[in-house]
């Protein structure tokens, strides 16, 4: 979708995916998949993404597992990015927790943020509409993935 969104701004993006269920940061540094794909030099950002991190652990592993990975990023001149995400519905009153600490890891890791959450956390705010959500409460409707790939074009391409 964020390749879809930048194709309909006139910006040509390749982009790859390495994800697995229920994966933290730590557990792609582990397996080093990804470091091999850093240490290619084959990309501009490194966008990463864990699940909602609104707990001491969850922070943690944010800002201490990002920190080995802006030091690699960084080593092979390629932008760390935060996908900043939500928590489930079940856990709204947790929003201001996932901001914080992804908004905490981005700089303190020098890193790029990419404030999906907050956008998310807006539209419902203002419009008391759960839509972005999808049917399980937790992962995005199609409208919600559209707004995420807004806002991480706008962040790394330009309106951000």
């Amino acid at each position: 979708m964020v390749e879809e969104e930048a194709k309909s701004r006139g910006i040509k993006v390749k982009s790859t995916t390495l994800a697995f269920p229920n994966y933290a940061i730590v557990d792609h540094w582990i397996d080093g998949e990804l470091q091999k794909r850093i240490m290619s030099k084959d990309y501009d950002y490194v966008v990463v993404q864990q699940g909602p991190s609104s707990q001491p652990e969850g922070r943690k592993m944010l800002i201490e597992d990002g920190a080995l990975l802006k030091k690699l990023c960084d080593k092979y001149d390629t932008k760390l990015a935060y996908f900043m995400v939500w928590p489930s519905q079940t856990y709204y009153h947790t929003f201001d927790g996932v901001i914080k600490n992804h908004r905490d890891a981005a700089q303190q890791n020098e890193a790029i943020l990419c404030p999906v959450g907050e956008a998310w956390k807006a539209y419902f705010d203002e419009n008391d509409d759960f839509s972005l959500y999808g049917t399980d409460g937790f992962h995005p409707s199609p409208k919600g993935s559209r707004l995420a790939a807004q806002v991480i074009v706008d962040t790394l391409l330009g309106d951000g």
